[in-house]
């Protein structure tokens, strides 16, 4: 969350919850709400982290944004987003590597 907020992003949710799925933070700047899925891994040798989020899981992502914005109406665009982060050691990475994806759906 601090390389969000060095960002100038301000936090709205975290691990919001529906019966279809989780979206890890909810954040916003002046235009966008983010709807963030976050990935740890200890390296890209096998697969990017992006990767991982198959049109499987934004279809679930997208439906549980939708559920938020429903109880949450907002005039801000709504965005997603996918935050890398490579960290060999796990929580104790001093350095990790962050990549952030804007709009990273198609």
């Amino acid at each position: 969350m601090e390389y969000l907020k060095k960002k100038h992003y301000t936090l709205e949710a975290a691990g919001y919850r529906s019966r279809f799925g989780e979206i890890d933070l909810i954040v916003k700047d002046r235009k966008f709400l983010v709807f963030v899925e976050v990935k740890l891994r200890k390296s890209g040798t096998f697969a990017q982290a992006l990767e991982y989020v198959d049109k499987r899981k934004q279809e679930r992502l997208r439906t549980t944004a939708a559920i938020y914005l429903s109880q949450n109406p907002t005039k801000l665009q709504p965005r997603f987003d996918v935050i890398e982060i490579y960290a060999p050691n796990g929580v104790q990475t001093q350095d990790p590597k962050i990549c952030h994806l804007e709009d990273a759906f198609e």
